[in-house]
């Protein structure tokens, strides 16, 4: 076989390439404009949580500056979207008084949510003498002295949204659910025993993706 040959051969085997490497990026951008554009039509709406109840086992503030609690607390969280599912890959809870943390963070285990469905979890979130800011310390001293205390339970996670075969990247999810928490003569907690008490609340959380 001549030079010339090869050359011809060689310059035809690089059209084939060029071909092969240009249908692959004109039909990977035909599937990512189908995509957005189902994206764009369909408008995913992010999750709704209420808060069901929360049972204290611990409330304790007793050392200065510190805080000794437990909570067993129930969350319902449901997926609006009708072709939309929802990855909950990660999915952290904890407590705070006056935007201060005062419980560790408990993990929830991930999970997929299907269209129009609904979860209830049930995460026990706690903390042994967690520092307190000495002016929030005040403040929450009198307000279980006043009988009525407001927490916020709180999740911060990470969601992914599922359109057919399509899974998006992650996206933040913030989670914040209101705790009304009544002490003494105004309590409006049920007594379980062993110093537990249940407080029915069923209110909706502000939730931002």
């Amino acid at each position: 076989m001549s030079v010339k040959e090869c050359h011809h051969h060689g310059g035809k085997k690089h059209k084939i390439l060029r071909r092969i490497l240009w249908g692959t990026v004109i039909f990977a951008f035909i599937v990512l404009v189908t995509v957005l554009i189902i994206w764009a039509i369909l408008k995913p709406s992010k999750p709704s949580f209420i808060i069901q109840d929360v049972t204290v086992y611990d409330f304790n503030a007793t050392i200065p500056n510190f805080l000794t609690s437990s909570f067993q607390v129930t969350l319902s969280s449901r997926n609006p979207n009708d072709k939309i599912g929802i990855y909950y890959d990660r999915l952290d809870t904890y407590v705070t008084y006056q935007n201060q943390q005062v419980t560790y963070h408990t993990s929830i285990p991930p999970s997929y949510q299907g269209h129009k469905e609904e979860d209830v979890w049930s995460p026990l979130v706690y903390g042994t003498n967690v520092p307190v800011a000495p002016y929030n310390f005040v403040g929450l001293c009198q307000d279980q002295s006043n009988g009525n205390v407001l927490a916020i339970v709180k999740i911060d996670g990470k969601v992914r949204w599922k359109v057919g075969a399509f899974i998006s990247g992650h996206y933040n999810l913030h989670v914040s659910c209101p705790a009304f928490i009544t002490f003494g003569p105004r309590s409006t907690g049920i007594a379980l025993g062993n110093n537990a008490v249940k407080y029915q609340l069923v209110q909706r959380c502000s939730v931002g993706v």
